[in-house]
């Protein structure tokens, strides 16, 4: 089953990393890197993919009137949260808990920054 394990930033995780040095960029990219290598190695990895910062990106405005025939308020067209998405890594694992163990080595984990959620099947009924 394919699992999509997303790796969010937010404008505190951005400060430190923009507070270490070149040194300390290098070290956190090694070991994305190598965390990319063991899953190509297991023969799990999908894809993966660092995203550009969140001001490069375009958000597409809500038309007014679609919001509204929904019944939902909007103040902007952005997201309503301060976290953006970072990066993810698609995996294909037989188990939940065997794409656990790769999310749960991702260093952002530590810091509550790494989603984990099965891709939909497709299965209308599936949830």
């Amino acid at each position: 089953m394919k699992y999509l394990i997303m790796v969010y930033g937010n404008p505190r995780s951005r400060a430190i990393w923009e507070g270490f040095t070149d040194e300390q960029r290098a070290e956190g990219m090694t070991e994305h890197l190598a965390l990319r290598a063991a899953m190509e190695s297991a023969g799990e990895l999908v894809l993966s993919e660092r995203l550009a910062d969140p001001s490069t990106g375009t958000r597409l405005p809500a038309e007014p009137a679609a919001l509204a025939s929904l019944g939902l308020p909007s103040d902007g067209p952005f997201a309503e949260s301060k976290e953006y998405l970072a990066g993810f890594y698609l995996v294909d694992c037989a188990s939940r808990e065997r794409a656990q163990e790769w999310a749960a080595r991702i260093p952002e984990s530590a810091l509550g920054l790494v989603e984990l959620r099965p891709v939909w099947s497709g299965d209308v009924t599936d949830r």
